[in-house]
């Protein structure tokens, strides 16, 4: 009996241990070496799957979670989807939306569903260039610098023209030659974008220009035309310049022969005409005969980070040039020239000037206007932080004799004057000749703002000639401080004042003593 009882102990106590391991095992078979042996979770999925397009290139290849994997799936590797673009680097790759929205990883322990079937498969590299872009040199360009290239040209923009947000591409470190040529609408498609990488060269010999031609590249007629790029258009203006002077007639013979009779007009480097949402970036305009950059009938512009160069003693080389345009923008922009950096015409209204840098050349100008006893209107322009380096004159308004309309509510605002002339000026008299037949009536001026104006001058600080009949008014002096800078060929003068009316909000300096108090008597022309 008591060794029963004794081996009923020991029966009971070899029981226990057997339970007991029993529960280690089963703790042992839920630590993470059983779970490394299970496919990968939805988790991962999602982290792997992952990439620069939202992870949708390889999805529709996982086993559908009815199936259940009987090998454990491995995710591809992901190969980040090029841009639209065509991969070389003429538009900003940006990429495109998910094809759906991905679920918290906590939100389903399913793996993610396939993309839906109306989604179409990523297209190939190359496929957006072949159909978007248009390469000058695939349409036959050669761009060494000799050959005429301007049918490539001509050829590459017909077939743009057809496609809306297309591209043309002229690429870098080649040189192209190219005449005079129109890039036209109307019926081009909207939103063309023109990546000037390489550099365009105008032809040179006096054939090229016939009898004379306004322009040289002319896109006429568009919306949405964008010209960006890190190229040079260079109109290659020795071929027109002279010492001599071509107003003169008694030259104007040796003038032609010099030129091998190049003709006296002279054409605009690069043209923009009756045209919306125009944008102009990066590119470099050089040595245009004329006239670098002109936007004529244009609304909705905006020109940055936009350099024009040539020697600032080639005649009528005005930087860029503004007529019968509306809501302009141009900023952050180095403007050195012979003539006008920015020259504002009629017809302009809503024009933004800003962080510009402009010398040597005469300054930024609104006019001439009424010449030819014309009617021209222009207001609300405003032009800040402005740097001024050796410039004929600062911030400018000059007008005809006999001309009529209104210009009104300028504002000129924190500009630094450096070497300048005279470097705030109105002028009502302004003739380009030896001499002007005197006339009555006058473009008239009024409401003209001069804000932190500073620097240094080297002939006079402030010069308002104004019209008898049409008097300036409205003219708002503040925070002037002008120092004369001695420069031998130079003799500086005091302030000139004729028939301006206005107040000196804070002492300039020097003292204008010369400005009128008040207002005028008598109407001004109204636009």
């Amino acid at each position: 009996m008591s060794l029963g009882l004794k081996g009923l102990a020991t029966l009971i106590i070899f029981v226990s241990l057997a339970l007991s391991s029993g529960v280690s095992i089963c703790d042992a078979r839920s630590g993470r070496h059983w779970r490394q042996k299970n496919g990968p979770s939805t988790t991962m999925f999602r982290r792997k799957g992952k990439g620069k397009n939202g992870g949708s290139s390889h999805r529709r290849y996982q086993p559908s979670p009815s199936t259940g994997p009987s090998v454990p799936v491995s995710p591809s590797p992901v190969v980040p989807t090029p841009s639209p673009g065509g991969g070389n680097g003429y538009t900003s790759p940006s990429p495109p939306p998910p094809l759906l929205p991905s679920l918290p990883p906590q939100a389903s322990p399913l793996p993610p569903s396939p993309p839906p079937p109306q989604a179409p498969p990523l297209p190939p590299p190359e496929a957006p260039s072949q159909d978007t872009a248009f390469n000058v040199v695939a349409f036959g360009a050669k761009g060494d610098g000799v050959t005429d290239d301007t049918q490539a040209f001509e050829a590459a923009w017909a077939a743009a023209c057809k496609v809306e947000a297309s591209t043309i591409l002229v690429p870098s470190e080649l040189e192209f030659v190219v005449g005079p040529i129109s890039f036209s609408g109307p019926n081009c498609k909207p939103n063309i974008l023109f990546q000037l990488d390489g550099t365009i060269l105008a032809k040179t010999g006096a054939r090229a220009w016939g009898s004379g031609l306004l322009q040289w590249l002319e896109f006429t007629k568009l919306n949405g035309i964008t010209i960006q790029g890190t190229g040079v258009i260079n109109g290659r203006g020795q071929e027109w310049w002279a010492n001599l002077d071509p107003n003169d007639d008694n030259d104007m013979d040796a003038y032609n022969q010099e030129l091998e009779k190049m003709p006296q007009i002279k054409p605009t480097a690069l043209r923009f005409y009756g045209s919306s949402n125009v944008r102009v970036t990066g590119i470099s305009i050089v040595n245009s005969s004329q006239c670098h950059l002109k936007f004529d009938s244009c609304q909705g512009v905006m020109v940055h980070n936009l350099t024009i160069s040539s020697p600032e003693d080639s005649p009528n080389t005005d930087g860029i040039h503004l007529q019968n345009s509306k809501d302009v923008n141009i900023h952050h922009t180095n403007l050195a020239c012979g003539d006008d950096c920015i020259s504002i015409q009629t017809g302009c209204s809503g024009i933004n000037i800003h962080n510009v840098n402009c010398g040597p050349g005469h300054g930024i100008s609104i006019g001439g206007l009424g010449k030819y006893n014309t009617k021209a209107c222009v207001s609300n322009i405003t032009v800040r932080d402005v740097n001024m380096f050796r410039t004929m004159s600062g911030v400018r308004i000059k007008t005809w004799q006999g001309g009529s309309g209104l210009v009104q509510n300028i504002r000129f605002s924190n500009i630094q004057m450096s070497e300048v002339q005279t470097p705030i000026m109105i002028d009502q008299f302004y003739c380009d000749k030896t001499a002007c037949m005197n006339q009555t009536s006058a473009v008239a001026v009024s409401g003209v703002q001069y804000e932190n104006i500073r620097g240094t001058f080297t002939i006079k600080p402030a010069h308002f000639a104004c019209s008898d009949s049409s008097p300036c008014s409205e003219i708002t002096l503040t925070g002037i401080q002008l120092k004369p800078l001695v420069v031998p060929q130079y003799h500086t003068c005091s302030p000139f004042c004729w028939q301006a009316f206005g107040e000196l909000s804070t002492p300039t300096v020097p003292p204008i003593p010369c400005l009128q108090l008040g207002k005028p008597g008598g109407n001004h022309d109204v636009c």
